[in-house]
Formats: C-alpha cells, structure tokens, sequence
C-alpha cells in the first residue's frame, strides 16, 4: 500500500469560535472577534463587510470593538491564541491594516466600550475614559470587583456612563453634561448584567439572584419599574 506524500497531507484547518459580538454606536454594524481574527457584517441588508484573520495559531481577538462608521477599531487579544496581549488595547487602523496606538495595563483588559468622541477601558476594578480626538485619560474611576466587564455608556447625546459602584448591589451614573456621579442602590445581591437607554435617561439592572429586573431613572436613581421573573440566568437587555 503505497504511503502518501506530504503534497497529498489533508490540512485541517480548526473552526473558528466566536469569543465577542459588539454593535457599533449606530447600531447599522456590528464586530465579531474570533479565534483567528475579526470580522463585521451591515446588519440591514445582512451582509459581511470585512473579514481579517491574523493567525490560525495565534490570532485569537477576545474583544473588538468598532469606532462609528469608521475604519478604526478597538481590539484586544483573548481567547485560546491570543492575538495581543489581554492586558493591552490595540487602537487597529484596518485601512492601514496595522495597529496605530495601544494602551497598556497591570491586570487584563475585561471589556471597551466605544462612542464617537470617547474610549471606555473596563478593568476588574477600574474603569478608565480617554477623549478619542487626542488619546488622553479624562477620567478614571475605582468599582466593585467587575470581572465580567458590566459597564455601558449612552449612544446618542451627552455622554453618560453606567458602571458598577463601591458596594454590592450599587451602581453609579456618571453624568458628564451636568458633571455628577451619583451612586444608586439597585439590588440586594451582586448585579449580573446593566443596560442603559441610548440617550443615558433610563437605566436597567438584573442581579446574581436572577429573579427581578428594574427599571430606574438615570437623574434621580428612582424605581420606575420592576419586572418579577421565574428564570433569568443572563438577560441581555435592549431597550
């Protein structure tokens, strides 16, 4: 039986797994990391626009994240194979197709949120918020131990930013238009998940508990709503 080359060897090639999904401030795109790369698809018509892939051995992106309309992106490495390091943002320019700026960290990166004017780095217990026009920290805040990365910042309008607070249960609104932060109380137990309403008036929050989900108004913090559930083992809220 005759032995085969190594022109005739099957090269398996390993399945791409979907580490991150993150919509652009619009909403019209949204990114999706993988073990190999990133890709970003129009969501109306339903079509994919661009597809990198770095390595199939050591391309990993555990989070991307796209800047607007535009052609930069927010990456960072995770995953099995990691692309980057996980503690470090890499600011991708994907026209020049190369990295552009990074930030460093001690601790790993746990989650970015992106807006037209504005960077939001998540942290395990820090959040850091750098203006996009020149790359410079305008804020950095210390929280509850977040090692999910739970940290939302209003689409449209002024810039607010929803994060976990210093107690358990607690959340804090930070509103940069009327430049307050005020810490509110939402549940008894740890928080799980946190929404915020594009524009940043309203807010929503579901606990470790899994039983009820609340409503609260950003300005005030006060109970506008609360919906009694029977399972909710991770709600991704949309308002």
């Amino acid at each position: 039986m005759a032995t085969p080359s190594n022109s005739d060897a099957v090269v398996v090639e390993r399945p791409k797994t979907l580490l991150n999904l993150s919509f652009n401030q619009g909403g019209c795109r949204f990114t999706a990391a993988t073990t190999d790369g990133f890709m970003v698809f129009n969501t109306d018509p339903f079509t994919q626009t661009i597809r990198r892939t770095f390595s199939s051995s050591n391309g990993s992106i555990g989070i991307a994240q796209s800047f607007a309309d535009s052609n930069i992106y927010a990456l960072v490495g995770g995953g099995p194979r990691a692309n980057f390091p996980p503690n470090r943002v890499v600011i991708w320019d994907d026209q020049l197709r190369r990295c552009v700026y990074e930030f460093a960290y001690r601790s790993d990166v746990v989650s970015v949120r992106l807006r037209h004017d504005r960077i939001v780095v998540v942290l395990p217990q820090k959040i850091k918020v750098y203006d996009f026009s020149d790359l410079r920290m305008v804020h950095e805040m210390v929280t509850e131990h977040n090692p999910k990365g739970l940290c939302e910042i209003s689409r449209t309008g002024p810039f607010v930013l929803l994060t976990l607070g210093l107690q358990k249960g607690h959340v804090t609104v930070h509103d940069y238009y009327r430049r307050r932060n005020k810490q509110f109380p939402a549940h008894d137990s740890d928080i799980a998940c946190l929404s915020l309403l594009s524009d940043g008036k309203l807010f929503a929050t579901a606990s470790t508990k899994g039983t009820l989900i609340r409503v609260f108004d950003s300005t005030d913090g006060s109970l506008l709503q609360e919906v009694r559930t029977i399972f909710l083992s991770f709600f991704l809220f949309s308002f």
